[in-house]
């Protein structure tokens, strides 16, 4: 698991997301064992990141589901989902609060 999350942080990071962030949910009753949160630099490039992960995923990772809109992108991995979001987006839904609730946060890189 820590490897796959490394490997989503990394495109991230590496296709310009910022403030990435990684909630470990494993022990916690959530539907997912971990949450990623990085923040997009506007709707255009929040569908960019989208289009990294689904390209730069492809060959490991199997898609379950994808919830998208300019401002806020969701991907499910099945045990994994990560947010994608505007700034104004990750500031008025405030996931970081709601998942620090449910689990610990760790360093993303």
């Amino acid at each position: 698991m820590q490897n796959r999350v490394k490997k989503i942080v990394e495109i991230l990071d590496k296709n310009k997301a910022e403030s990435i962030e990684v909630f470990d949910l494993s022990d916690k009753e959530y539907i997912v064992d971990t949450a990623i949160i990085a923040t997009s630099l506007g709707g255009r490039h929040t569908l960019a990141l989208l289009d990294h992960l689904r390209k730069d995923l492809k060959a490991d990772e199997k898609i379950s589901n994808v919830d998208e809109s300019g401002d806020w992108v969701v991907v499910d991995l099945g045990d994994i989902l990560i947010h994608i979001m505007t700034p104004e987006y990750r500031v008025k839904y405030d996931m970081e609060t709601f998942l620090s609730e449910i689990g610990e946060t760790k360093e993303a890189l």
